[in-house]
């Protein structure tokens, strides 16, 4: 399979691994079909910005990789910011995913909203265009060119 540069960079040299203990948020979604799990931790501080993103990855390369850019592009972020980081973002950050690999991309992107959700959820609030994940992405309906909010 080929992958590029930065797929192998943040395989071989993940950023962000690892636990926030007493997370403002933690969301852990998998993939029955190919056996991946992902688990994202978020610290929001008071103004709803995401201070540190870490994550806890079982699975292949690209599911790897595709944790460890999701957690840069949320870091700094406003809780808002992050619920547009979608799959497609995170692939074009890593210059694309072989197309056998894209469901690596959905489950970061799921990963992010469920710590989101658990945040929202621990806070009582509610996050405007979040939707209460899955647990198993191979159960959800990424149909995702049907829109683009931006």
């Amino acid at each position: 399979m080929n992958y590029s540069d930065k797929v192998m960079e943040h395989f071989t040299n993940p950023q962000n691994v690892g636990e926030i203990e007493n997370a403002s948020g933690c969301g852990t979604v998998g993939n029955a079909v190919c056996g991946d799990i992902m688990r994202v931790y978020l610290d929001i501080d008071e103004n709803n910005v995401i201070q540190d993103a870490k994550f806890k990855t079982f699975g292949c390369g690209a599911a790897i990789a595709t944790s460890s850019m999701a957690t840069v592009l949320v870091k700094g972020k406003t809780v808002q910011e992050a619920l547009k980081v979608t799959n497609k973002a995170v692939m074009e950050a890593l210059d694309g995913l072989p197309p056998v690999k894209v469901h690596c991309s959905l489950l970061a992107e799921e990963a992010i909203h469920a710590a989101l959700w658990d945040y929202a959820e621990k806070n009582g609030i509610v996050i405007e265009g979040l939707e209460k994940p899955v647990s198993d992405i191979s159960e959800h309906d990424h149909g995702r060119d049907d829109e683009d909010d931006e």
